[in-house]
């Protein structure tokens, strides 16, 4: 079930863990419609609707379906645990950790670290 919810200026979309993955960028489109049909301009996505090549960066498919978001005006922020991830691979810890430093693209722990960063700087969106 995905749920609205406003914290700090922004308007969050967080989707359920179960449903359709994002395993290509073309999937992206359900997620951008999902968004605009409900106003938001932060998608939270939880690692449980990744594809499972989405977080090996040489399938390009996290840096197309981040650019498209972008390209819509959308933030994201991917919520849950990539440990495991990001220990078989030192490209993807650098790619987290300059995606974190930005205001569009966020991989967090939980949603409690979404809300805290969210209340002090909000993701880059469609309202500015």
């Amino acid at each position: 079930m995905t749920q609205i919810v406003e914290i700090g200026k922004s308007r969050v979309l967080f989707f359920s863990r179960s449903g359709a993955l994002l395993r290509a960028p073309g999937d992206a489109n359900d997620f951008i419609s999902e968004a605009w049909s409900n106003e938001a301009d932060v998608l939270a996505i939880p690692v449980e609707r990744l594809g499972p090549d989405f977080l090996k960066l040489s399938t390009g498919v996290a840096g197309e379906v981040f650019q498209k978001f972008v390209n819509y005006g959308l933030g994201c922020a991917i919520v849950g645990d990539i440990t495991q991830a990001l220990e078989a691979s030192g490209a993807l810890r650098d790619f987290v950790r300059e995606t974190n430093k930005g205001k569009s693209i966020w991989f967090v722990a939980d949603l409690a670290e979404l809300d805290i960063r969210l209340g002090t700087s909000p993701l880059q969106s469609r309202q500015g």
